[in-house]
């Protein structure tokens, strides 16, 4: 099939210093405390990216679906899926609107165990922007640490955390915006709105810098790539981009058990889709496009109502659009698995094709490859009917696994008592033949002259006819013919 070709971007990484944030977390005394706070937060700064592999990825994006979109399959970030990886749920709460007021010095004060005093004279302004230096903050946390103060270091790191990694704005500067969203403490809708907004500006103006969290959309795209060493090998001489266009639906990670009976946040309000607002300004993604990666069935082609694009930049026009965003969060329409059916994880044919025919006018960036011989890749995922049947079969077999094994210790319970009886009646047979020949012994001896070799041939015969019944009797019991 011939997608044709597109024009390659160039886009680079806003790539926060992260060294200091690093050399802090080693300060952290129990880390799995501080996961209960604030998620897995830790972890997502020591992410270490494959240089090339998220450049490659954002050549994929659809600017009128806004998602990636590959030869026979399209993926995108979820809310449940960021959720899920940084570790942090989706509060009922209202998440980040960029309409909200600057918080009092007391409540930043209150959040961080700081100094009233301490905030009013460290707030500053940098490219209009209203925040605190990164190195008074990082010289309190070090100060906590010292004098061991876990819960404001802790608070004073995972601002930081926030200001420079999760919303960056400015080199070693906590933004405003970045204050409030921890504040609030509902980051996933503001974190996968700015990953969207930022994507899609760059491919709009044709490359660029690419200014959301990096390392949380690159951790995202790799939980769908195959675990396989085929693909990973750095020393194959291969580009990513031969990796990813040698990938076909089939390759792909869709679904972890992690989310079942997770409930999808399908649209919100009046919006037949879910509006995001960022740091930066909104857009719109589109859920019905990711059930699959959530493990649900692609069936048939989306209603276009449900892919209406939403898309603008921080501006002072927009407040009227952000109010209606906001009113719109505030009715928040969920899935669950009762209404989208079994997790069975397939795309059917009619999909397919819709996906199949979107490569094709949207045009692929790099030629398509030859499969991989991923070897080792996941397992294929079961489908819920082969599942039921599969389930069948096993308790099928289990049962009669239990009846062969009630089978083989009646057997054996039986064996046992033959062996027992057998040998009772072997000692018994012994004894008498001893007390017999003890009975010859006496009378040969004492009564008469027969010679002892008569007396040793006839123990030897008798001897010899013991022992052959004693084996047609261990024939029988073992159910074969002498």
């Amino acid at each position: 099939m011939d997608f044709g070709r597109k024009k390659t971007q160039k886009y680079t990484f806003k790539s926060p210093k992260l060294e200091h944030l690093r050399k802090l977390g080693y300060l952290v005394v129990d880390t799995e405390a501080f996961s209960k706070r604030y998620g897995h937060l830790l972890s997502l700064l020591k992410i270490n990216m494959a240089n090339g592999l998220l450049s490659t990825l954002i050549q994929f994006y659809d600017p009128v679906y806004h998602c990636f979109t590959f030869p026979d399959y399209q993926l995108m970030p979820t809310l449940e899926e960021y959720s899920h990886l940084i570790g942090v749920p989706i509060s009922s709460q209202a998440p980040f609107f960029g309409l909200e007021e600057d918080p009092k010095d007391q409540d930043i004060a209150k959040s961080t165990h700081l100094k009233i005093s301490e905030i009013r004279d460290h707030m500053t302004t940098k490219g209009k922007m209203l925040g605190l230096t990164a190195k008074f903050l990082m010289n309190k946390a070090q100060y906590f640490a010292r004098i061991r103060s876990v819960d404001a270091f802790e608070d004073v790191f995972a601002l930081l955390i926030y200001g420079l990694f999760l919303f960056p704005s400015f080199d070693d500067f906590v933004a405003m915006d970045a204050i409030k969203i921890f504040l609030i403490g509902n980051p996933v809708p503001t974190l996968l709105a700015d990953a969207y907004h930022s994507v899609h500006m760059r491919n709009s103006y044709s490359g660029g810098m690419i200014t959301c969290c990096v390392p949380m959309l690159y951790k995202w795209f790799i939980s769908h790539l195959p675990r396989s060493h085929a693909f990973w090998d750095l020393k194959d001489g291969l580009l990513w981009s031969q990796k990813i266009m040698s990938l076909t639906h089939s390759d792909i990670v869709w679904y972890s058990r992690d989310y079942d009976g997770v409930s999808i946040i399908d649209s919100c309000g009046e919006f037949s889709n879910v509006p995001l607002l960022g740091t930066k300004g909104g857009i719109s993604y589109n859920p019905i496009l990711a059930r699959r990666q959530l493990g649900y069935p692609m069936r048939d082609k989306p209603k276009n109502i449900h892919l209406e694009g939403l898309f603008f930049k921080e501006c002072e026009d927009c407040k009227a659009l952000k109010e209606k965003i906001v009113h719109a969060w505030r009715h928040v329409h969920k899935l669950e698995k009762k209404v989208l059916g079994k997790t069975n994880c397939v795309s059917l044919e009619p999909y397919l094709k819709w996906v199949q025919d979107r490569a094709i006018s949207l045009k692929m960036p790099y030629p398509r490859q030859e499969p991989l011989p991923l070897a080792d890749k996941e397992p294929t995922y079961i489908f819920m009917t082969d599942a039921e049947k599969l389930k069948i079969a096993l308790t099928k077999a289990h049962r009669e696994r239990d009846a062969w094994k009630n089978k083989y210790q009646i057997i054996k319970n039986e064996d046992e008592e033959l062996q027992r009886q057998l040998k009772m009646k072997n000692e018994e047979e012994l004894s008498n033949k001893k007390r017999k020949v003890q009975e010859d012994l006496f009378s040969y001896g004492v009564q008469s002259n027969t010679p002892w070799k008569l007396i040793m041939d006839k123990l030897v015969l008798e001897k010899a006819e013991m022992e052959e019944q004693i084996k047609k009797l261990n024939l029988r019991l073992l159910g074969e013919s002498p």
